[in-house]
C-alpha cells in the first residue's frame, strides 16, 4: 500500500492481496487486470473501502459452486476483511452498497475453455454472488472483458473514475491517472463539511 498527499487529501493505492477503508476524504486507487476491486461505500455514515483480490486459480469447472472452493473461501476471507474493516469505523452493514470492476480476460483468447471457466469470469461470478448473498446492492459495475483497468474511488460523491488500459498507448498516462484523482478530490472540497476533511 502506498500513500500520496496532495495538501490535506489523500490518495491511498492498494495492490492484489489489500484492502482500504476511510472515514476521512481520500481517494483509493488500483489497477486491475484479472483481479476484482468492490468498491463499498455507507452513504449515510460517509465510509467507504475498497478491496483487491483474485480466486487463485486460471481456470474452474463450470459446475463447481465457487463459495465451496478453496478461492471462494479465500475471496469472502476478503470481502468479510473489508467490511469488518468499515464497520469498525461506523457503518452500518446493512446500508453498504457496492460498485465492482475488473475480472478481465487477460491469460486466455477464448471466453471458455471445454468444461471451465477462465479465473477472470469467475471472479466476476464470484462477486456478483457474494453482494447478491448478503443483500449488498450493487450500483454500478465493469466487469470482464480483455482490457485492465486503472480505478480511482472517492467518498466525495462515491464516483469511480475507470481507464481501460490500452496495450498500445504509452503516452503519459501517469499524469492523465494525477489529473483524474485531483479532479475526484475537488469534488470532495464541494461535498464533505470543512470540519470533516482530512487534516
Amino acid at each position: 500500500m502506498r500513500i500520496e498527499t496532495l495538501g490535506r487529501f489523500q490518495r491511498v493505492i492498494i495492490e492484489q492481496g489489500e484492502f482500504y477503508a476511510s472515514d476521512h476524504a481520500v481517494t483509493i486507487s488500483t489497477l486491475l487486470g484479472s483481479c476484482v476491486a468492490a468498491c463499498l461505500y455507507d452513504p449515510a455514515s460517509r465510509i467507504i473501502g475498497m478491496n483487491h483480490f483474485l480466486l487463485s486459480n486460471r481456470r474452474y469447472a463450470k459446475e463447481l459452486p465457487i463459495y465451496v472452493s478453496e478461492a471462494g473461501r479465500y475471496g469472502i476471507h476478503a470481502m468479510e476483511l473489508l467490511i469488518n474493516e468499515m464497520m469498525k469505523l461506523g457503518a452500518d452493514r446493512k446500508k453498504l452498497q457496492a460498485k465492482v470492476f475488473g475480472g478481465a480476460m487477460i491469460y486466455q483468447t477464448s471466453r471458455t475453455a471445454g468444461n471451465f471457466f477462465c479465473v477472470g469470469d469467475v471472479n466476476c461470478r464470484f462477486i456478483r454472488e457474494f453482494l447478491e448473498g448478503e443483500r449488498i446492492p450493487i450500483r454500478g459495475e465493469d466487469l470482464g472483458g480483455k482490457k485492465g483497468r486503472v480505478i480511482h474511488f472517492s467518498n466525495g460523491d462515491y464516483a469511480v473514475y475507470v481507464r481501460k488500459i490500452e496495450r498500445s498507448r504509452s503516452y503519459r498516462l501517469a499524469e492523465r491517472d494525477r489529473n483524474c484523482w485531483q479532479l475526484a478530490i475537488e469534488k470532495q472540497e464541494l461535498t464533505i463539511p470543512v470540519a470533516d476533511l482530512w487534516l
